[in-house]
């Protein structure tokens, strides 16, 4: 009743409770009811949970009724139409086909994880009104809409839609929502991302990706890998996150003054996720797990209180902060919405296939059912805190593929391989897929030790700022956790100040040789643990995604 409440009042419907605080009461509520459909339908592919599909299914027949009694354009949502015409006019809102787009995205995935018919026949009368609103448009004035306000994802899910259904309205729709300011410089090669806002402009290159999927265009193409590498490469922390005050406020390279208290806006890793999944689809290279693996470990599972289960927002990078959560019923922050969805997508990209086999890449404890070949395989792993995993083959009948291990960027002691306790040869270069083609029989076991091993991740403009890993996990030093009351803790405001009389301050290291790792020294390889030595006070360090209620470095 909270998530249906202002869809019902714009509907005229009877209202029962009352809408949820902070910015489910803004000109952008209803976010957050796209975003639940999503993390439900999420949850209930993963589990087979009933009462994940249930809430779907109850959510769908209600947004149908709203829709029905709002007449027969096919517009629903929990505001008025009227946003829609301030945005045509160029006055100011609050990026109402945002909203729209996450509306629509949870409508897609309830019918596409869920089978619900109902929701693709309200995403089909929603798309008809767009269509309609759109069409009275001519390209100057769409182009000077998108460029006014954040539209989120509608190229994508038009795109998606359009997949499902071969109407192709939806997909000439889904091309009208790109934004020229954005592609255009990208498909020339150049990098004109300074100044832009990063969670507007990924879900369009997101959406890009997607239209180069049913089309076939290799500009599209060349547009989201450029972006990508781009931002992967030259715009991201070692921990695998962008933004500054959800920006890019920089040129290329140049990070080291970027380290502050919004750093790394969540949203904006959700995205490149969803983006790294696309272009791994086309062309399954070791490095777009390398980096999924460094961004799901250091900027996705991080975020989430392990106590109450909320979400940061940002994720601050300047030293002596500490992490901050919404409130359960006050927020409803963007990355709160993005939040239910990461972290019902745990299950996501442990495994992708093709047709000759199956590519394992991540290391993460699971079962895969690959039923189209009577085939499971089970993986066993406690890693990170054990740097090993064991993959375990169920077949009624032999069968013969290839399964392909990523042997990860950061392994470079080396992988080694046993098949059924006994030495078994495969190339594993770093940041590549070992490919094990053979006629597997039930029961198979490969177990596969993967050594971690501490390194050093330096800004790029500025070498005396550092980071330290271990594998692919960036590790935080413990700063203290006195004074971490739930009011600094648990916030209404995204845009925090953190005091700067509870700030803790880093040490600063001195090396006696170029090789920072003398710095500090392991404690424990299981949980992984370090310390620095040779300081008056000594810091414990462990990896940033076990660390919570503490200020860190």
């Amino acid at each position: 009743d909270r998530l249906l409440h202002a869809f019902r009042v714009t509907a005229g419907l009877p209202a029962p409770g009352r809408a949820y605080g902070g910015w489910e009461g803004s000109e952008l509520r209803g976010h957050t009811m796209g975003h639940y459909l999503s993390a439900c339908s999420l949850m209930y592919a993963s589990t087979g949970d009933e009462r994940f599909k249930t809430r779907v299914d109850t959510l769908v027949t209600e947004l149908a009724k709203c829709q029905k009694v709002l007449g027969s354009s096919g517009y629903v949502s929990a505001y008025p139409e009227s946003f829609i015409d301030r945005v045509e006019a160029r006055r100011q809102v609050w990026a109402p086909y945002y909203t729209l787009h996450k509306i629509m995205a949870g409508l897609l995935d309830s019918y596409t994880h869920c089978g619900n018919r109902q929701a693709l026949e309200t995403l089909e009368g929603m798309t008809r009104w767009c269509k309609g609103r759109c069409d009275k448009l001519s390209e100057e004035q769409m182009q000077a809409m998108l460029n006014a306000t954040e539209q989120g994802g509608m190229n994508d899910v038009l795109a998606s839609l359009y997949a499902i259904t071969g109407n192709p309205d939806h997909l000439a729709l889904s091309r009208r929502f790109v934004q020229r300011t954005y592609v255009e410089p990208l498909a020339a090669g150049r990098d004109q991302l300074k100044g832009q806002h990063v969670n507007s402009f990924i879900p369009n290159v997101i959406g890009t990706a997607r239209q180069y999927e049913m089309t076939g265009d290799t500009r599209d193409r060349w547009i989201a890998e450029y972006f990508w590498h781009q931002v992967v490469r030259h715009r991201c922390y070692c921990t695998a996150g962008t933004s500054n005050d959800e920006h890019w406020r920089t040129d290329p390279d140049q990070l080291a003054a970027e380290l502050g208290d919004h750093t790394q806006e969540t949203c904006c890793t959700y995205n490149m996720l969803k983006l790294t999944r696309r272009l791994f689809s086309w062309e399954p290279k070791a490095e777009y797990m390398d980096y999924y693996e460094r961004a799901l470990f250091n900027s996705i599972l991080s975020t989430q209180d392990p106590k109450t289960g909320m979400m940061m927002y940002f994720v601050p990078l300047a030293s002596g902060r500490w992490k901050t959560y919404n409130l359960p019923t006050e927020c409803f922050w963007c990355c709160t919405g993005t939040g239910m969805e990461n972290h019902a997508k745990y299950g996501d990209t442990i495994y992708y296939h093709d047709e000759d086999g199956v590519f394992v890449n991540l290391f993460i404890a699971s079962e895969l059912n690959w039923a189209d070949k009577g085939v499971r395989i089970r993986q066993e792993t406690r890693w990170p805190d054990e740097p090993a995993t064991l993959l375990t083959i169920h077949t009624k009948r032999p069968k013969e593929f290839v399964l392909h291990v990523r042997a990860p960027a950061w392994a470079t002691q080396g992988v080694i391989v046993t098949l059924n306790g006994k030495p078994f040869s495969a190339v594993a270069r770093p940041s590549s897929y070992m490919a094990i083609r053979r006629t597997w029989a039930d029961g198979d076991r490969l177990d596969i030790p993967m050594p971690m091993s501490l390194g050093v991740a330096p800004m790029p403009d500025d070498k005396t700022v550092v980071a330290f890993t271990y594998g692919p996990l960036v590790l935080a030093g413990k700063l203290g956790s006195e004074g971490l009351t739930d009011d600094v803790v648990y916030l209404k405001d995204q845009w925090y100040q953190f005091p700067r009389d509870r700030i803790a301050e880093a040490p600063v290291l001195l090396a006696d040789s170029d090789d920072l790792t003398t710095c500090i020294e392991i404690v424990s390889d299981n949980p992984p643990t370090f310390r620095t030595v040779g300081l008056e006070k000594n810091i414990t360090l462990v990896p940033y995604h076990q660390l919570s209620g503490e200020r860190y470095a």
